[in-house]
């Protein structure tokens, strides 16, 4: 009996390791009239919520999934380090890897947010070459042909303790003054549970993370419980559509409070263009 109970906790022990650490690839097509003939098959890697986790040395691993996708830029969705557990410089060997290998487009989470080092955060960023979108937009051109990426600062900044609950006024304001639906619309947002704001302003591509898949996914069912969605929670992985717009959300990398996943691997999502 000893032997039988030894034997499923070693087994149970490596499942939850490989669960941690192997990272699995999530490829999404996204078909748009919008989407200029210039952008067909460009290629966008999203990293979400590595919480400063190190994925073998330097990163190795995590940056082996990033090449092997040949992006035409790399974005970043928040919680690249973890406030409980702080260390900027294992989250910048990656940030340092994938400079070399793409453009990098950042938007900050709750965990930058509520780290009290987003000053440091932003200048070794800046310093490294990634481009920081909080409340602000760019507009990636390709022969003569233009779409826009945009990305909205998290809105625990505007929330000054966990008590009095998240503000999201100054998120709808920035949205509104950055949307032009005139042309196809990238946002970076951390947060999945604000679809519908997004779908009021006519954005058409959005990547968000937050979730982590749930935490714990069992099959049909999907995530058990996620930050600020609560037990059950509607948007943990994939893709979501509503109206003109598409969510895409990231199960993430890392993990914060809950230190383990299950069913649940570390994921990069690659999403590629498609004109139609």
């Amino acid at each position: 009996m000893k032997i039988r109970i030894i034997l499923v906790l070693i087994v149970l022990i490596v499942f939850f390791i490989w669960q941690n650490n192997s990272i699995t690839t999530t490829q999404i097509d996204m078909t748009n009239s919008k989407i200029p003939d210039a952008f067909d098959e460009f290629t966008i890697v999203q990293i979400s919520d590595l919480h400063n986790k190190v994925f073998r040395s330097n990163q190795s691993s995590l940056l082996k999934s990033v090449i092997e996708a040949s992006p035409d830029i790399i974005v970043i969705t928040g919680d690249l380090v973890d406030r409980r557990k702080y260390n900027l410089d294992d989250a910048m060997l990656f940030i340092d890897g994938a400079v070399r290998i793409a453009p990098v487009y950042f938007v900050s989470g709750n965990h930058e947010a509520w780290s009290g080092e987003y000053i440091e955060i932003s200048r070794r960023l800046t310093a490294a070459g990634v481009v920081i979108l909080d409340d602000a937009k760019v507009e990636l051109e390709s022969n003569g042909e233009i779409i826009g990426l945009l990305g909205l600062s998290d809105p625990d900044f505007f929330t000054s303790t966990y008590l009095e609950g998240t503000k999201y006024s100054n998120l709808e304001q920035h949205l509104v003054e950055l949307s032009d639906e005139s042309v196809y619309q990238i946002l970076l947002s951390h947060r999945p549970e604000l679809l519908d704001l997004y779908v009021d302003n006519k954005i058409d591509l959005i990547f968000a993370g937050h979730a982590h898949g749930g935490q714990f996914r069992l099959p049909r069912i999907g995530g058990l419980i996620a930050p600020d969605q609560g037990f059950m929670p509607k948007y943990t992985s994939g893709s979501y559509k509503e109206d003109l717009s598409t969510m895409v959300v990231s199960r993430g990398l890392g993990n914060s409070i809950i230190p383990v996943r299950f069913f649940n691997r570390p994921e990069v999502v690659i999403v590629t263009l498609k004109s139609n």
